[in-house]
């Protein structure tokens, strides 16, 4: 496909493949076992105190922040081992067991802190995880996404995203990210905005409309012409208010040539949606927008933010964007989800996603931890008088006011 009148001239900011990866070490319920001054114990969520270093040719794990060496022996189940820490057995909750030890298993991890990542994030609106998720997971999603080795397959959409595979589950209960988007958004309380999806970006035949620049949900700058046509987030003088972080994952491995997202980074702070000339949605949309003005800006005031697969990109909902231009002959898939504070209504709604999913088998498939974390990502409950109840769409009403 040629681009004779085309520029694309994005810096380009490359986030390299880690030559390492930390341990998160589990117990069976899917807590993370930590160090700090106080002893070990496990906790609901990973930040620096639950990161580990495999050391002694995989026999022992460093903590990195104290120092602290577990010896670790394979339990008969191959799922996992027995850690001790100065001789002595760990039971399931970090402490000396009376008896026999617990097993806990050990996973994919950070390439660094996580408090490296939050100082990067609150610094820049932005923050890319570098192959965070496992790599058997990232295989599944490419297979029910119908990429990399599965490219020539055609994607089914018969089926809601979360049921397809709980690879789809297990990337959207990560927990370092989860800590990450708690911390800038200042509240443990934290939604998706909609279910997890696919966005799945074919070869450009170089007429179709393309991702034009805009802000994500809430805010949705540069998506209605005039303000107040549509439920955005308005303009307003609390820039430390954050109502949204996108999180999106890198199931292929994102390049500028086959679209990886275009951003303007820092736009965030700048409270205002992307100007007319860059082709934000409500202008873009335009019938014939592309045949008689090409794609949207593309020059050197943007930036496409290249990473391995596997990674999480989040950025502030505000920071300008636009799904790239896929210039390859392969598909490339990433997966989209919108994080909120509880107190923002969500973009769709997500209890009966959740509902097909806990009626699934694949729901045993993860850990307490995870099922708690999903269900409080996709479930909004209120609690008064009445009892708690969760929030959802009435179909036939929603069918009489439409």
């Amino acid at each position: 496909m040629a681009y004779e009148n085309e520029l694309f001239q994005e810096r380009v900011v490359r986030v390299e493949r880690p030559s390492a990866h930390f341990t998160l070490l589990r117990a069976l319920n899917g807590e993370f076992l930590g160090a700090s001054d106080d002893g070990l114990a496990v906790f609901d969520y990973v930040d620096d105190k639950a990161i580990w270093e495999s050391v002694e040719d995989g026999t022992a794990y460093r903590h990195v922040v104290t120092d602290c060496v577990l010896k670790a022996k394979t339990a008969d189940s191959t799922k996992g081992c027995y850690l001790r820490h100065e001789g002595v057995l760990l039971a399931g909750d970090g402490t000396s067991a009376s008896d026999e030890g617990a097993i806990f298993s050990a996973g994919h991890g950070p390439a660094h802190l996580p408090s490296e990542y939050l100082k990067s994030l609150k610094e820049n609106g932005w923050v890319c995880l570098p192959s965070i998720i496992a790599p058997d997971i990232v295989e599944e999603l490419e297979r029910v996404s119908c990429t990399g080795r599965w490219d020539s397959e055609t994607y089914d959409r018969s089926t809601g995203t979360l049921v397809k595979s709980i690879a789809v589950a297990q990337a959207a209960a990560e927990p370092v990210s989860l800590w990450l988007m708690r911390q800038y958004m200042r509240t443990s309380e934290i939604r998706l905005g909609h279910p997890p999806g696919f966005a799945i970006l074919t070869p450009d035949d170089g007429e179709r409309d393309v991702g034009a620049w805009h802000s994500d949900f809430p805010y949705h700058w540069g998506i209605f012409a005039t303000r107040g046509t549509g439920p955005e987030i308005p303009l307003h003088n609390f820039p430390e208010l954050v109502m949204g972080v996108q999180r999106n994952l890198c199931v292929s491995e994102f390049r500028k040539e086959n679209g990886a997202t275009c951003f303007k980074l820092g736009s965030h702070v700048l409270g205002e949606g992307p100007p007319d000339e860059w082709g934000p949605v409500h202008v873009y949309r335009q019938s014939g927008y592309r045949a008689a003005h090409g794609l949207p800006y593309n020059g050197p005031d943007a930036d496409v933010v290249e990473a391995p697969g596997g990674s999480y990109i989040l950025y502030d909902s505000r920071v300008w964007h636009r799904a790239g231009i896929n210039r390859t002959e392969r598909k490339r898939a990433a997966m989209l989800q919108a994080i909120i504070p509880v107190y923002i209504v969500p973009k769709t709604d997500t209890s009966r996603a959740y509902r097909n999913f806990i009626d699934s088998p694949l729901v045993e498939e993860l850990t307490p931890l995870e099922q708690r974390e999903l269900k409080a990502l996709m479930i909004t409950k209120i609690e008064g008088s009445g009892g708690k109840h969760v929030v959802t769409i009435d179909e036939t009403l929603s069918e009489l006011v439409g």
